[in-house]
């Protein structure tokens, strides 16, 4: 399945609808990589921009930033601290599923929802929100439903990308409303 790709000024309107921005982790949040130290313990390479723009949607456009992984990581999870991303869902087989009970529970339409995934885990739930993206090394079955392919690879700024977009859109949707044109 393949969706029709959207144009810029489709893919901003829809951006600036968002209100909740959900991510997977490896592959988005991380560079796909495990690593493991000599006594087994695991490690995951997060991006600090990725965090910084994480941070920039809550600070400058009041959107909050949520997790849904089928890992179940106490390094998702300290990540996730550090973050102060309180919307988090670690070992998520049925992530459609759990978006559902997130719309309920949050009172929201999936048109508000943005999701970044990057394999066939993600299609679902990507086909469901009301803007998709995809870190530019996604697989192609991520990127054959994605309203959005982000420059940046995944663990290398791709959410950064997402939410710098979600920025800009909903800065101009609030700038036309007071009448300026910045």
């Amino acid at each position: 399945m393949t969706k029709k790709k959207l144009t810029k000024k489709q893919l901003l309107k829809r951006a600036a609808k968002i209100k909740l921005l959900l991510t997977d982790v490896d592959g988005v949040l991380t560079d796909t990589g495990v690593y493991y130290s000599a006594k087994g313990e695991e490690m995951k390479r997060f991006s600090i921009r990725d965090g910084m723009g994480i941070e920039r949607l809550i600070e400058l456009v009041g959107v909050e930033t949520g997790i849904i992984t089928r890992e179940n990581s106490g390094i998702v999870k300290s990540r996730a601290q550090k973050l102060k991303i309180e919307e988090l869902h670690l070992g998520v087989f049925e992530k459609d599923k759990t978006l559902e009970e997130i719309l309920s529970r949050r009172n929201l339409s999936a048109e508000e929802v943005a999701y970044i995934g990057d394999d066939t885990n993600d299609i679902e739930i990507m086909l469901k929100v009301g803007q998709s993206a995809c870190p530019i090394d996604a697989t192609r079955f991520a990127k054959n439903v994605s309203d959005l392919i982000v420059n940046s690879k995944g663990g290398f700024g791709a959410v950064r990308d997402l939410a710098e977009i979600i920025i800009a859109a909903k800065q101009k949707k609030t700038n036309k409303k007071k009448g300026t044109n910045e």
